[in-house]
């Protein structure tokens, strides 16, 4: 009896994890989005007026709108050119080891690491890249102080940092495919564009959407790196979703909006993946 009972004690840790960390945490943000909490004040309960309120929130939608079109732009260019580099990669080439190494070191970097290290990289007055620009060329950019080159500089900064992950998953998905196939493919066609259109990408095919939908879940959770390089600066120019919820909630301390806004994050993407899953189902089922 007592060894049938010994199991319980090994899973309470983790069933207490759950509990303590994932489940309550929901139960109570969900209940905070129907109150009106303040901090120091009571709660009141106010219904559906928290979720109305983001209708007429143009700050809201600011954010949101500058959150898409960052995971637009950072998740393309971050597949391209892994797949890119992948494809380079898995040709025969000298010192491969030692260069896919170097490659993958920016994802063991922290994001607010990086956020931080793109201050020192970005800075205006003196800073490596902006010296460069004044040696050979006269001119300096305004990376932090001017919107447009502010989200350029974090744009750079995920790309670098994220795209070796593509490269790495769809490196072993390219390395991963039968080698009889392609002796078979060359009897038949010397064009390398032909054999990479026919053969090798619908192969990998289903390796690149898997990261493609790893990378938007991340890319909509963006906050790290915003924080630590721009603070949402210039103005709210680069103000993300995720910071917008952090300054209602811990700033302003908007606790039941703060709630809807994070139940919104999980609904735009649970959405986002069903229909990615759907799309799935559809070509490869």
């Amino acid at each position: 009896m007592r060894r049938k009972r010994i199991k319980y004690f090994f899973l309470f840790p983790s069933i207490f994890w759950v509990l303590a960390f994932t489940i309550f945490p929901l139960v109570y943000s969900l209940s905070l989005t129907f109150f009106r909490v303040r901090l120091g004040k009571p709660a009141r309960f106010v219904g559906l007026a928290n979720f109305a309120r983001i209708l007429s929130d143009y700050k809201m939608w600011h954010s949101l709108r500058i959150t898409l079109v960052y995971v637009a732009v950072t998740v393309t260019l971050q597949v391209v050119l892994g797949l890119l580099i992948a494809l380079l990669f898995h040709q025969e080439i000298k010192g491969k080891s030692l260069f896919r190494a170097l490659l993958i070191l920016p994802i063991f970097c922290t994001p607010v690491a990086v956020g931080y290290l793109g201050l020192t990289v970005f800075y205006e007055e003196g800073g490596p890249i902006n010296s460069i620009l004044m040696s050979f060329f006269g001119t300096k950019i305004p990376w932090l102080s001017n919107p447009f080159w502010a989200w350029m500089a974090i744009l750079l900064l995920d790309i670098w940092q994220w795209t070796p992950f593509c490269f790495l998953v769809i490196l072993a998905g390219l390395q991963s495919l039968p080698e009889e196939i392609y002796d078979a493919a060359y009897l038949d066609s010397s064009s390398e564009w032909e054999i990479f259109r026919k053969i090798t990408f619908p192969m990998v095919q289903p390796v690149i959407v898997i990261v493609l939908l790893l990378r938007l879940i991340e890319s909509f959770k963006i906050f790290d790196v915003v924080y630590s390089l721009t603070g949402g600066g210039p103005g709210t120019s680069t103000e993300v979703y995720s910071l917008f919820t952090y300054r209602t909630g811990l700033k302003f301390f908007d606790f039941g909006y703060a709630s809807v806004l994070g139940y919104l994050l999980l609904a735009m993407v649970s959405v986002a993946v069903n229909i990615f899953f759907r799309r799935i189902r559809e070509v490869y089922g």
